[in-house]
């Protein structure tokens, strides 16, 4: 057993924890970063899982809640600088539709999008029917649709390799990385201490818990937050190098199809570890609420829900009629959400803070998420151009 001493200690080396810490160790802080490596195995896999998992996530600044169109707008105003530090590029600039009807009560969702884009100078063009058809032939948008195409600063990033960066990155100013699961955390004598399975114990002045829907653990906050963490299925269409070549200035859409309750988002084609390329395609309807943590390790294990990603499957045909694939699987992710619909970034204790929740929304915002942990943690405050509460 090793006992080591830190300013601040950020338990989970995940998207939000790993720029908390390269934030913090630019900042002059000892820092050390506390996650496991991601299991080769995802389906025998026994302990924790992380959200970036996975080889693409839509990034783009345009977005209905004011908030999060800050976050992102900072958050991707750093990646060239996050690149360059952590000797990784890891954002593609293929662009983002986001879409959704002109007409009826649903209409609310497109029109708050593109008020906000207004609002935050968010470069974008309107585009409808003949025009968009023209624009973007690979869709078959029916009748009423308005898209907003972000083409500049906008398209999706590779989450696996964003965090490679951010570690890196942290590391090159400095930060610990200790490859191991954070079982409890303790306060005794003025400091905070993060007990590890392997048995290390590491001491700090502050310790960040920044464990996703894991953060729900028993032993790791000392107060429940009110986080609903939902399970998730995520449907990929395999495709042949042809079809990868004809759809390869694809762009990343988000999209909500009128008279569906799904929340489509769709990521252009991709290629993954196993060597294939994939369409992929996420948000479902289907709110099954995920209460413990072997609910949630159950659930990353599983492979998803077959029929949730029979009716993603379903609108990603009807939208992409000429779509050529190979083969069409299922996967499984979660989402967390706090009661607000902010990241829950603040100070439990003297000695132990929040930072999690996001509300399906953070991948593309990580990097400013994790600053303001880090601000927190170091005595700080939320900028006032942020509104709202970030606690309960």
């Amino acid at each position: 057993m090793t006992d080591q001493s830190y300013d601040v200690i950020v338990v989970g080396a995940g998207l939000m924890g790993s720029a908390a810490a390269r934030h913090l160790a630019e900042m002059g802080v000892k820092t050390a970063l506390v996650g496991p490596e991601e299991p080769v195995v995802k389906a025998s896999h026994t302990g924790v899982f992380a959200s970036h998992y996975d080889q693409a996530r839509i990034t783009r600044k345009i977005d209905t809640r004011k908030n999060w169109a800050r976050f992102a707008q900072e958050a991707i105003a750093r990646y060239p600088e996050i690149a360059k530090k952590g000797g990784q590029p890891f954002y593609t600039p293929a662009g983002v539709i986001v879409a959704g009807t002109e007409v009826g009560a649903e209409r609310d969702y497109i029109l708050n999008a593109q008020r906000h884009a207004q609002a935050n100078g968010v470069a974008h063009r309107p585009l409808r029917g003949a025009e968009l058809a023209a624009q973007f032939p690979e869709f078959a948008f029916p009748e009423g649709i308005l898209a907003l195409h972000e083409e500049v600063d906008a398209g999706w990033i590779n989450p696996r390799l964003h965090v490679k960066a951010e570690i890196t990155a942290a590391a090159k100013a400095g930060a610990t990385l200790h490859r191991d699961t954070v079982v409890r955390i303790s306060e005794a004598a003025g400091t905070a201490q993060v007990h590890c399975a392997g048995g290390d114990v590491l001491t700090a002045d502050r310790v960040i818990v920044a464990c996703g829907a894991f953060s729900k653990a028993e032993g790791l906050l000392p107060d429940p937050i009110p986080m609903r963490v939902y399970a998730r299925t995520i449907a990929f269409f395999e495709l042949d190098a042809g079809e990868a070549a004809r759809l390869s200035k694809m762009p990343s859409v988000i999209y909500v199809p009128p008279g569906r309750y799904e929340d489509p988002y769709i990521l252009p084609p991709v290629l993954y570890p196993d060597g294939k390329t994939y369409i992929k395609i996420g948000g479902d309807a289907v709110d099954t609420e995920l209460h413990t943590v072997d609910d949630m390790i159950a659930w990353f294990r599983s492979g998803g829900d077959p029929v949730a990603g029979a009716a993603m499957s379903e609108i990603l045909i009807e939208l992409m009629p000429d779509l050529k694939y190979r083969s069409i699987s299922y996967d499984s992710c979660a989402t967390s959400f706090s009661p607000n619909g902010n990241p829950f970034i603040y100070s439990q204790t003297d000695h132990i803070i929040a930072l999690t929740a996001g509300n399906g929304a953070a991948a593309k915002c990580a990097d400013e998420i994790g600053r303001l942990g880090a601000l927190v943690a170091t005595g700080g405050s939320i900028p006032e151009i942020y509104e709202g509460a970030f606690a309960p």
